[in-house]
């Protein structure tokens, strides 16, 4: 399979976590995953929205890429620190926690202006 590369545009509020976690989903039967791989990614695409709708952008871009072994996803982030709320701050560590279970990685790019997530297929990191 060539890698296929999706994009989605949402507003970033929590009524359209759905449609993210129902893309992601779709997209990581592509790849192909199992049962419980596409699940984590379904998983790990929601706590990545939650991420970014913590750091308050008015629309969040998702930049989906499909592999035959993995899929690849990236979120563009807000510029708002949730360093300053305490309640925003909660949200991130717990969405950073959840996304270190169900992913096999994730990072803040070095510009601060997009969080990537990869959800490898075959099961490469027991998830």
């Amino acid at each position: 399979m060539t890698d296929s590369h999706i994009a989605l545009s949402v507003p970033a509020l929590p009524s359209f976590a759905r449609s993210v976690r129902m893309m992601a989903a779709n997209l990581a039967v592509l790849c192909p995953m199992s049962v419980e791989e596409v699940e984590d990614a379904r998983m790990a695409a929601e706590e990545a929205f939650v991420y970014v709708c913590a750091t308050k952008p008015g629309t969040c871009n998702i930049d989906f890429c499909v592999s035959s072994d993995a899929l690849s996803m990236s979120f563009s982030l807000g510029s708002h620190n949730a360093a300053d709320d305490p309640k925003l701050a909660e949200q991130i560590g717990l969405a950073e926690l959840l996304l270190s279970a169900v992913s096999d990685s994730y990072e803040i790019a070095s510009d601060g202006t997009s969080l990537c997530v990869t959800k490898l297929a075959g099961g490469a990191n027991g998830h």
